[in-house]
Order: structure tokens, then C-alpha cells, then sequence
């Protein structure tokens, strides 16, 4: 099991924090592990300073680390994570975001944290066929709530974020199946996407990244996502992306 440091840089009390850390952890084991048969726990960590400085790193004990932060300092808090703990794998929930998103900052931070858990380093990418022209071969971003991203349930009155599951990725379509959590009809289809999400993939044929939204919600927040930079799951999807078509490109060309 993962075990995930929370940092929290923001204005919300350890305390609010700490309630929600309780939820999401709630929902890692009871909702999102019997599907994926992965778990992790979020635990909140103490810190050596109110705001992150190179020279006075925080106090972190875990596999991984999630950020919670109000800052737009983004390079600023990646080159903190980057200085005082190289390799460890990270996550960004930024309250910033989810004031542009209008959605509670419990959704980002839950968000987030089932991304972390589902791939810790942003390093997995799946075979699909291409969002608009079926016939076509892209590798997706493994990203479990960016597709359905726009939807949220509560539980114990706390909104949490949706999330696909394993069969999502796959091109089995079996009569009755689920492919998020919540299941709401018409059910969502394997690497198809839901009202208000989008999904990102990278096309071996031209080397090229993209993100795919079939609506103006959708497309508004990936612009939104997209203006944290490197701090974004994307850009290293993204790298990662480009790599494997070069790959491929010159598996057919020998």
C-alpha cells in the first residue's frame, strides 16, 4: 500500500484538512481498491515552514507526496519537490484550480490522490483507438478521473471525484459492465469520455500530444489544468508520449 505525505501550503486549517485527508482515504479503500486492486492512504505530515524553501525541506515519510497549495508559484513548488526529494513520486492539488473549476477543492484534492495511486510516476500509456478517427492507434494518458472528471458523489458529506475503472482501458465491451464508479447511464464507453472530461493520449504517427474534449466544459478545463505547467500530470505524459512514438517510428523503419 502507497502510503501519500500530504503538504498542506493553503489557508485551510490542518484540522478541515485532516477531515477530508479521512474521507479520501475512505474512498481509496472502500471504493477504489476492491475495482483496482491497489490501494494507498493520505497522512497529514507537519512542516518546518510555512511556505516551501530549498533550505528548510518538510518533514515527509512517505512513498509519495501530494502538494495542497494556493500558490501560483508553480515552478517554485516543483523545484522544491525536485531539490529535497528527487524520484519520490508527486501529485499538485492547487485550490486556485478549484476555484476556476467552480468545484470544491475536496474534489481536486480526491482527484488527485486516485491519480497518484493509480500511477504514481505518470509513466503508463495503453493502446487505444483514437478518439476521433477509430481506425487509428494512439497511446492514452493513464489517468482514472480526468475522463469523468466534471462528476462527484459525497460521502460523508464530503464531495469526492468519479473514477473509471479497469475495464475502461481495454476494448471489451460487456453487456452490463461498469467503466467509472458511478455508473450513471447511457454508461460510459472503454476510452471515451463523459460530459465536462477530457483525456489526453499521443499519436505514434506524428509524435504529436493532444487532449480530446467533445464539449466547451471539457476543453475549458483542460486550458484550466494546463496553466500549472510542469507541475501538471500532463507534461510528463506528454514526455513520456513523444518518447514512445519516436520509439515505435523507428521500429518500423528498420
Amino acid at each position: 500500500m502507497m502510503r501519500i505525505s500530504v503538504l498542506n501550503f493553503t489557508a485551510i486549517s490542518d484540522d478541515e484538512a485532516q477531515e477530508v485527508i479521512r474521507v479520501i482515504n475512505r474512498q481509496i479503500r472502500e471504493d477504489f481498491e476492491p475495482y483496482w486492486g491497489i490501494g494507498g492512504s493520505l497522512r497529514l505530515e507537519g512542516k518546518s515552514t510555512l511556505r516551501p524553501r530549498i533550505q528548510s525541506p518538510a518533514d515527509v515519510r512517505g512513498d509519495a507526496v501530494l502538494y495542497l497549495s494556493d500558490s501560483l508559484d508553480v515552478n517554485g513548488m516543483l523545484g522544491y519537490h525536485d531539490v529535497n526529494f528527487p524520484g519520490v513520486p508527486y501529485g499538485f492539488a492547487y485550490t486556485w484550480i478549484s476555484e476556476l473549476l467552480h468545484e470544491s477543492w475536496t474534489v481536486t484534492l480526491s482527484h488527485e490522490a486516485l491519480e497518484l495511486v493509480g500511477d504514481p510516476e505518470a509513466n503508463r500509456l495503453v493502446a487505444g483507438p483514437h478518439p476521433q478517427f477509430p481506425h487509428l492507434e494512439v497511446y492514452f494518458w493513464y489517468e482514472v478521473c480526468d475522463a469523468v472528471q466534471e462528476e462527484s458523489y459525497e460521502i460523508d458529506g464530503v464531495e469526492v471525484s468519479n473514477f473509471v475503472l479497469p475495464l475502461y482501458f481495454t476494448r471489451q465491451e460487456e453487456p452490463g459492465s461498469r467503466n467509472d464508479f458511478l455508473g450513471e447511464l447511457p454508461a460510459l464507453k472503454s476510452f471515451d469520455l463523459s460530459p465536462g472530461g477530457y483525456i489526453g493520449f499521443s499519436n505514434p504517427l506524428t509524435g504529436a500530444n493532444s487532449t480530446y474534449a467533445r464539449d466547451r466544459v471539457g476543453r475549458a478545463r483542460a486550458r484550466i489544468n494546463a496553466r500549472a505547467g510542469r507541475a501538471s500530470r500532463s507534461v510528463r505524459y506528454m514526455e513520456l508520449g513523444t518518447i514512445a512514438g519516436a520509439l515505435k517510428r523507428w521500429g518500423r523503419r528498420r
